[in-house]
């Protein structure tokens, strides 16, 4: 009996071993690949440089193909405007960009560089919003030509370092990256103007559509005349300037739903541009009825 006992066990024991040899034994992993480097920001989309070289200025997208409109919106402040907001005055309209937000608008600023030392934290989480994109629209909202809405004027050898003061003040209050996009005071440029920024490799952006916002009473009013003026490719400007356009976060309210039932699709300035496919139109000095 203790002899069967034994042999049983070493059976036990030598099945045992057997099956520990039998068990496959996991394959070598296959050596990690080694991270990826970052990959690096894109570029956004410009225009050609313009006739002899002068400043690109671009006005609409494509009329064919989707049917797609930028709204864009002037957060305006001149240099001298610091007293009146300092008493109270706002230049800023967080219901407006909350409204955007809300109705899930893309958009672009177009922000004075005095606009972002004066509201900081809005110019950062504008930045920082995918929703937006934030370009250029002076530092002093000073014109850039004579006669343009009663504004004071930039000598045409401070244009450049008024539009690069500006995108030094985005870059402290910490908007990440301002697009090489800008905006004329007043919309108002000429030949001079074009030439004095084409060393700021930056694209013009005027607009084919004018929303009629500034000082408006009426937003009703407004709506119409934007929903009555957008064709496919539109850029239509507007303002974000509560004091001077109180009426602009109603009218977008009402011109959002109506163009989507339009069959519009709502993007920014850069998208328009990169569909252009670098076709900028020839710079045309003129002063779009616009108020400052």
């Amino acid at each position: 009996m203790i002899t069967l006992v034994r042999r049983a066990a070493a059976v036990c024991v030598l099945a045992t071993a057997l099956a520990a040899c039998a068990t496959p034994r996991p394959a070598p992993q296959a050596p990690r690949p080694a991270p990826s480097a970052p990959s690096a920001p894109s570029v956004p989309p410009t225009l050609a440089p313009g006739p002899s070289g002068l400043t690109p200025v671009f006005h609409h997208g494509p009329r064919t193909g989707d049917r797609t409109v930028a709204l864009t919106f002037d957060a305006d402040m001149t240099a001298d405007q610091g007293p009146r907001a300092a008493a109270g005055e706002r230049f800023d309209h967080p219901g407006l960009i909350a409204a955007l937000r809300a109705l899930e608008v893309p958009a672009t600023v177009f922000m004075t560089g005095r606009w972002a030392e004066e509201y900081p934290d809005q110019a950062r989480s504008l930045g920082r919003d995918p929703l937006f994109e934030v370009a250029n629209h002076s530092y002093s909202h000073y014109a850039f030509t004579g006669d343009c809405y009663g504004l004071p004027t930039v000598s045409a050898d401070r244009m450049r370092a008024d539009v690069e003061r500006a995108y030094a003040v985005f870059r402290k209050v910490g908007v990440p990256d301002p697009k090489p996009y800008f905006r004329f005071p007043g919309g108002c440029y000429d030949r001079t103007a074009l030439k004095a920024l084409t060393p700021a490799g930056v694209t013009a952006v005027q607009w084919d559509v004018v929303g009629g916002d500034a000082f408006a009473t009426d937003a009703e009013a407004v709506a119409r005349q934007v929903l009555d003026g957008v064709r496919p490719g539109s850029v239509v400007v507007l303002h974000c300037t509560r004091s001077a356009a109180p009426t602009t976060e109603r009218a977008v309210r009402r011109v959002v739903p109506e163009l989507r039932r339009r069959g519009y699709r709502f993007v920014r300035v850069s998208e328009l541009i990169a569909a252009a496919n670098g076709r900028a139109e020839p710079p045309r000095a003129e002063v779009p009825t616009l108020e400052p």
